[in-house]
């Protein structure tokens, strides 16, 4: 592995390590909260079956937190292994805006993850509820600081250059920068839509199963309505989002869309093979001047194409075929829970067809996720901070063969991991039928 590029694998080892740990923070996110929703249920109607649902659940909240925690420690180590010039050059910025995740949200979390994993039936049931919002707060904030760090180094703010290194003169102008909102925002719903399809698809292979518990209908019901409430507005945030990169990041925008030569009327490629040798796309499929009318809202709007950023733009390939899948999963998700939810207020179960669809889209909120980050970071090179810093002034000195290696070993880790994970969700779902009623004191042990 000598001879491949180090700061390539390098990109390569960073990218999986983000695609695992990602994973889990886009579960906790929304299941904290729709914990905190199953206990209001609960208080409000005293109908048991909202317990039993929060009893399954928040064990899937306990393996997904763990998971993401120790997955977020090795992305903290490449810091410093595989990207110093990162911390050295903006970590005046980075640096805060990583502390104040870990002081006001780490902690929180961790303060009081203990009391909702264990404590019902052990603290009051006011206390209960307070620490299951408490953690939801807690992932949300989170979220925010971390989405804060990331949209600044898309569209940086609030700074000024002394000496090579960035110094913070706003910091108002630093967290709500540019696209931070539009960012934060598209992650909380996608989040929502991954937790909503993860319920039920395992609902639905309940279901299927005949596990007929009122509990299973319930999670079906919950899961489907949100989605199919939620993958509208998903799409109203995930155009504002593109808007917004068209005005900041006009370069990710033409990559995206494979505009090659800037053109008022720009067609709109639904799909091909973008050729960035040849500088066109083939087999393409076009909507005459759509692109134009989406993006500038004019018909003969003009589209700055990747002509105006030669030696500045990313790959277009892989950014062209990411966006595509996550609009195509969005579009599907779509489609599946507005079929699910227009049998299910008639009043009966969705049919088999659509309880199998159910099921196998139970991960597709991972797929569309992690198709919206590569779209999003791809999408910045060759910067790794917009106009400030590029990828290739924050690599190390680290030789390619250590990265290969290190990069084999985490794949081969995250794979087991990830299979092991999917399985220990559907081992609880099984078990779950026959499972005592959530928070059940355990019978005492024999003389």
């Amino acid at each position: 592995m000598s001879s491949l590029d180090p700061i390539l694998l390098a990109r390569i080892q960073f990218a999986a390590n983000i695609s695992f740990h990602i994973l889990f923070p886009t579960i906790t996110i929304a299941l904290s909260w729709m914990l905190l929703f199953f206990k209001w249920r609960f208080r409000r109607t005293g109908d048991a079956k909202w317990m039993e649902i929060y009893g399954f659940w928040v064990k899937v909240f306990a393996l997904s937190f763990a998971l993401g925690v120790v997955s977020g420690v090795t992305m903290s180590f490449q810091f410093g292994t595989n990207w110093p010039g990162f911390m050295n050059t903006v970590g005046n910025i980075a640096g805060p805006l990583l502390a104040y995740e870990v002081l006001t949200a780490f902690f929180l979390e961790a303060s009081f993850l203990a009391i909702m994993l264990f404590g019902y039936r052990r603290v009051s049931e006011r206390l209960h509820t307070l620490a299951t919002f408490l953690v939801a707060l807690g992932t949300t904030l989170s979220a925010f600081w971390i989405l804060t760090l990331n949209s600044w180094m898309q569209t940086p703010a609030g700074f000024e250059m002394r000496d090579g290194v960035a110094h913070a003169t706003d910091w108002w102008a630093i967290v709500f920068n540019p696209s931070m909102p539009y960012r934060f925002l598209h992650m909380m719903l996608a989040s929502f839509l991954t937790v909503a399809f993860l319920m039920a698809g395992i609902a639905a292979w309940r279901r299927l199963r005949n596990d007929q518990r009122p509990e299973v209908l319930t999670t079906l019901r919950t899961g489907v309505f949100m989605a199919a409430a939620l993958i509208p507005v998903q799409i109203v945030v995930g155009d504002l989002h593109g808007l917004n990169s068209f005005e900041h990041q006009p370069a990710k925008i033409a990559a995206i869309e494979a505009v090659w030569e800037t053109e008022r009327g720009a067609p709109l490629t639904l799909i091909g093979w973008p050729d960035e040798q040849a500088r066109t796309t083939h087999y393409a499929v076009k909507i005459p001047k759509l692109a134009s009318l989406i993006l500038t809202h004019e018909l003969d709007g003009e589209v700055p194409g990747l002509d105006r950023f030669i030696g500045e733009h990313p790959p277009v390939a892989p950014v062209f075929w990411s966006f595509r899948i996550m609009v195509g999963v969005g579009l599907l998700m779509l489609v599946a829970s507005w079929l699910a939810a227009w049998m299910m207020r008639r009043g009966a179960w969705p049919s088999p067809a659509v309880l199998k669809l159910l099921f196998w889209m139970s991960f597709s909120g991972w797929i569309a996720t992690l198709a919206g980050w590569y779209t999003t970071e791809i999408g910045r090179q060759p910067w790794l901070v917009t106009g400030v810093l590029t990828t290739a002034e924050a690599a190390g000195a680290v030789p390619a063969g250590s990265i290969g290696l290190s990069l084999v070993m985490y794949l081969a880790l995250y794979l087991i991991l990830t299979i092991a994970y999917v399985r220990v969700l559907f081992y609880l779902a099984a078990k779950a039928e026959h499972a005592p009623p959530f928070g059940a004191r355990p019978e005492p042990m024999p003389a």
